[in-house]
């Protein structure tokens, strides 16, 4: 279930109350006449199903709520309430798997932003592989993986093409080419340092690599694993299932492609730069093709399969 706590003008209050009594799997409905101060308004909560949490939000803002006055939503953790089974029932479908494009485009949003914190993991993980692919270290190159945060920008691009929003389709374009660009140039300039220092020699990048010579020798395989992380990359958003994220962070050889990259432009081993660049752009391109297509697959689906959510007007509640 899902809480919403809205802030109306007097003048759509009424509209409101009935559109949220109108929809199938919601209860608790409460309003608090002239309680908002800034903006002035009415307080409306009502409690949600998730699966009809899309197309309720969807016409909360077809009505301007979301100009004149406000929508929060927040995520019930546990709700005691026969009338809140009730609700989940009536709902069609699995809360599971019901996906609310509003909360999907502000969490990416707030992944796909160019920020400090943003470009400082992106340049950390970077220097992190950069180390696993120089000492060969399998676990140094899984950490960097994990730390990377490019994922954020690349469901941006999937979110923003599939929703037609282009603003967050560019911005997430220009986080993932400015965060990877920056790293791969902070990483160089590392491994420069790294070889002053007698930490990193060109030997260590020369000789036989079996744990991770595969980052800079793309095959058929660097496509299929990175298609398959950008289809679980999009479920696991979709259906609130985050730790899934950190799996497919793990799969896909993005950030070992540029440090890889990094340290073989700081020796001039083109071979291996071009092969790591290759590497890079396949799980890239990889994972914007599935993950788009994944999402607009399971719009269609959950539209095909559910239909509208709302009742006819007038019409009574369903019985559970």
């Amino acid at each position: 279930m899902l809480h919403l706590r809205m802030i109306t003008p007097h003048h759509l209050t009424d509209q409101v109350v009935e559109l949220a009594g109108r929809t199938v799997g919601t209860t608790h409905l409460v309003v608090l006449p002239g309680a908002a101060r800034d903006p002035e308004g009415d307080v409306v909560f009502v409690d949600v199903a998730r699966e009809a949490a899309d197309e309720l939000l969807a016409e909360m803002r077809s009505l301007g709520i979301d100009e004149a006055g406000s929508i929060a939503v927040e995520n019930i953790d546990l709700s005691i309430s026969r009338r809140a089974d009730e609700a989940e029932k009536e709902a069609p479908g699995e809360a599971a798997d019901a996906v609310i494009w509003e909360q999907l485009a502000e969490s990416t949003h707030e992944e796909s932003t160019l920020t400090i914190t943003y470009s400082v993991f992106m340049i950390v993980a970077t220097m992190i592989a950069a180390c696993g692919v120089v000492l060969d270290n399998a676990i140094l190159i899984v950490g960097a993986m994990a730390v990377g945060p490019e994922f954020g920008p690349l469901a941006g691009i999937c979110t923003g093409l599939v929703q037609r929003a282009p603003k967050l389709a560019w911005r997430s374009a220009l986080a993932l080419l400015v965060g990877f660009a920056a790293a791969i140039v902070a990483t160089t300039v590392f491994s420069l340092a790294m070889d002053a220092l007698g930490l990193f020699d060109r030997g260590m990048l020369d000789r036989p690599r079996p744990n991770t010579s595969f980052i800079w020798q793309p095959d058929p395989f660097s496509f299929v694993v990175a298609v398959l992380a950008g289809v679980a990359g999009m479920m696991s958003l979709t259906s609130a299932r985050a730790g899934a994220l950190v799996g497919v962070a793990i799969s896909v050889t993005t950030v070992p492609a540029g440090a890889n990259a990094a340290v073989a432009l700081s020796y001039g081993d083109v071979g291996q730069m071009w092969g790591s660049a290759e590497q890079l752009l396949l799980n890239l391109v990889g994972i914007v093709v599935s993950g788009t297509l994944t999402l607009i697959g399971w719009k269609l689906l959950w539209r095909t399969q559910h239909g509208r959510m709302l009742r006819p007007p007038g019409a009574p509640p369903r019985k559970p």
